[in-house]
């Protein structure tokens, strides 16, 4: 304790000491007097009105205000008697109990000591029950506008920070924080609060900024029942939340260091707040990007670097894949023997609990001459001299890389497509002469050609090729290995060649268009970054040209060439309901297909202001805030404007898993017991009629 505070605890001297009753010569303290009683002395009053204990919180706020500035109000007591009616030498604590509770914490802790001399008050007229009910009954509460204009007095005129404040009255700093920025509202809306015009809550709202100015501004736009999502919304329109994904790429710390401003949340348990400056962000996120494509483009040798806002910018270029790098008998031979060491140390780790030191080590030596080798699949020199490599901020705010892109004036230098060369050539081919080209050799060169040389007639070239074309039918449907590597190599070719996709004679046609112009983002996705990262490890396995496709896929086993096929087959999947492009036969069936394979759209998408709320009607707001987080949670957001109603469902239906009903997959028992669909009317379909209509009907 302080020298102030031990000052403040003292009793004068002229104070008058309790007299010790067991002393029958000894007179009683009359009826007002005030007296100096030993906290030892004291006792609870067993007809104290009130019954339900102190709260521990409440204690701690008596005992830190006793500590700071000593029992401001003495306690009233009245004597306690024995049987027969003499004085204990105890007072029994008749008013006051919460502060003979706070100082005997004091006591417990060594602050003060147990003998500590207490002034008290005896009242021996009134009847001890009936002054304990008065206390607690007729008194009334300090506003609680009134408390935090007090407690911004004592920091403006004290100088007292959050803390200082929080000791002297046993409450935390935070909530000292929280008292300070409502006192420092605008006066306007203090005065609706103490005349009850407003709640708590909407003065909360408010003060979620400390600019009075703004504060007066939204207070005039509101209506008589102003929303509390739609003041806070207000109050921060123009800034940015401290969980968005900038920031957390770019770090809080990094922002304030170039003099950006925060403004706290002090209302909410993670404390979080808003940017105020987006711009700055902003330019510290470009800069960031641009820093790390600019090195990984020098240490990796790309041809180019650049920074992109959308996946779309990164997916509608070309791109090359990486390839299997070739390594030496002898650098085959040391890495295989490497893995197989660090497996056999694994497996004889396996059975105790703790690595001995020299098996670590080793592991860690294995590790790095592994890592040496460098990957398995790699660029090509080539290949990163005529592409190159951009960074995006993903959905997860980390650097997402795209790399191997080619350029639309780069994608001339890549080999022509496998007809261009053999254009040139005839039927039997030959290479063709130009009409109009007199060179030695061409047919207007003056040679008499041999007739039996004579290129066939188309009539004739279509017959023999109909019959070679049934024979190798009939020989593909007789090899099952040769038929399902038919069918992956066309597939293949468009997915991983554009372009490329009629160098095949199987009449397949896989359609492998994008999605980004139907939902932009949906790309940066965790399920789009799972898509492109097979595509990726596949791109990798197979050549550059479209022409050594069949030689490298010549060799793979089944298993290889069916997930090669999956990966063809996902690739190529639409089920978008584009009204330009009803295919409501198609979308059935992609019902079936979400059911059959499980489809949890959960871990894929959430609904949130943007993605859904602000995107369809009020009314399919509060169903789907109803079917979340119930009727009652719903009702509360009735009322709002659309806006704000969007962002408080956002809110109510965080972490709950809710999907529209167009994105839950149907039970399995369902489709099972389903029976077999009739011709579909073009104009609606029964399948829409279930899902409510297609989700990009109007509101």
């Amino acid at each position: 304790m302080t020298a102030h505070s031990i000052q403040t605890l003292a009793i004068a001297a002229t104070d008058v000491a309790a007299p010790d009753l067991r002393d029958p010569a000894v007179q009683e303290p009359a009826h007002g007097a005030e007296i100096v009683v030993p906290l030892n002395r004291l006792k609870a009053s067993p007809r104290n009105a009130r019954k339900v204990k102190h709260s521990e919180a409440a204690i701690e706020a008596l005992a830190a205000s006793i500590r700071a500035k000593g029992v401001l109000q003495p306690p009233v007591v009245e004597i306690e008697r024995s049987a027969n009616g003499a004085g204990t030498g105890n007072y029994l604590v008749t008013i006051g109990e919460g502060r003979r509770q706070a100082l005997r914490l004091l006591s417990r802790r060594k602050a003060i000591k147990r003998t500590h001399p207490v002034r008290v008050t005896v009242d021996t007229d009134n009847d001890a029950h009936e002054i304990s009910l008065d206390e607690n009954i007729t008194r009334e509460a300090m506003h609680p506008a009134d408390q935090f204009e007090a407690f911004r007095k004592l920091a403006e005129d004290r100088g007292y920070g959050p803390e200082e404040i929080g000791a002297r009255f046993g409450v935390s700093a935070q909530v000292v924080r929280q008292r300070l920025r409502l006192g420092a509202a605008a006066p306007e809306l203090m005065d609706a609060y103490r005349e009850g015009r407003i709640t708590l809550d909407i003065l909360t709202a408010f003060c979620v900024s400390e600019d009075q100015d703004r504060q007066r501004q939204v207070m005039a736009q509101m209506g008589p029942y102003p929303s509390i999502y739609a003041i806070r919304r207000a109050m921060t329109e123009a800034k940015v939340r401290a969980d968005d994904r900038r920031v957390g790429f770019v770090g809080l710390e990094a922002y304030e260091a170039e003099g950006g401003a925060v403004l706290r949340d002090l209302f909410t348990e993670d404390g979080g707040g808003w940017l105020e400056d987006p711009v700055l962000l902003d330019r510290l996120v470009g800069e960031k990007l641009t820093a790390l494509v600019e090195d990984a483009r020098q240490r990796e040798g790309w041809k180019w670097g650049g920074v992109c806002a959308e996946f779309s910018e990164a997916a509608g270029l070309g791109r090359v894949y990486p390839a299997a790098v070739v390594r030496s008998e002898t650098e085959v031979a040391e890495m295989a023997a490497l893995s197989e060491e660090y497996d056999r140390l694994i497996s004889q780790a396996d059975a105790v609990e703790l690595l001995p030191p020299e098996t670590d080590a080793r592991l860690e030596v294995i590790d790095r001459a592994l890592q040496a080798y460098g990957p398995d699949y790699d660029y090509t020199p080539e290949a990163r001299a005529r592409s190159g490599i951009m960074v995006m901020l993903g959905h997860d705010g980390l650097a997402r890389f795209e790399r191997g892109l080619v350029r639309a004036e780069a994608a001339a230098s890549a080999p022509p497509p496998p007809w261009e060369e053999e254009a040139g050539k005839d039927e039997t081919g030959d290479a063709r002469d130009d009409p109009e080209d007199d060179r030695p050799g061409s047919r207007n060169d003056g040679v008499e050609r041999d007739p039996e040389r004579a290129p066939l007639s188309d009539r004739l070239l279509m017959d023999l090729t109909a019959h070679k074309t049934m024979g190798l039918r009939d020989a593909v449907q007789a090899d099952v290995a040769a038929a399902l590597a038919t069918v992956v190599h066309a597939m293949a070719l468009q997915v991983f060649y554009p372009g490329y996709g009629d160098f095949t004679p199987l009449q397949l046609r896989l359609s492998v268009g994008g999605l980004e112009r139907y939902a932009p983002g949906v790309g940066d996705g965790p399920a789009g970054r799972r898509v492109a990262d097979r595509l990726e490890a596949w791109g990798a396995r197979l050549p550059e040209r479209a022409a050594e496709l069949w030689a490298v896929m010549a060799p793979m086993n089944r298993s290889e060439l069916l997930d090669l096929l999956a990966c063809c087959a996902g690739a190529g999947l639409h089920a978008v309901r584009d009204p330009h492009d009803r295919r409501p036969g198609a979308w059935a069936q992609a019902e079936t297909l979400a059911t059959a394979v499980g489809l949890d759209m959960t871990a894929t998408w959430s609904a949130t202001a943007a993605s859904y709320f602000s995107r369809v009607s009020k009314s399919r707001v509060v169903e789907a805030v109803s079917e979340a987080a119930g009727a009652e949670e719903a009702g509360r957001i009735l009322g709002l404007k659309k806006a704000d109603m969007a962002d408080a469902a956002e809110r109510l239906v965080e972490g709950r898993g809710w999907l529209p009903v167009v994105l839950r997959a149907s039970p399995p028992a369902v489709l099972s017991e389903a029976k077999e669909p009739a011709p579909v009317d073009t104009r609606t379909s029964d399948f829409e009629e279930r899902q409510g209509g297609c989700a990009f009907a109007a509101e």
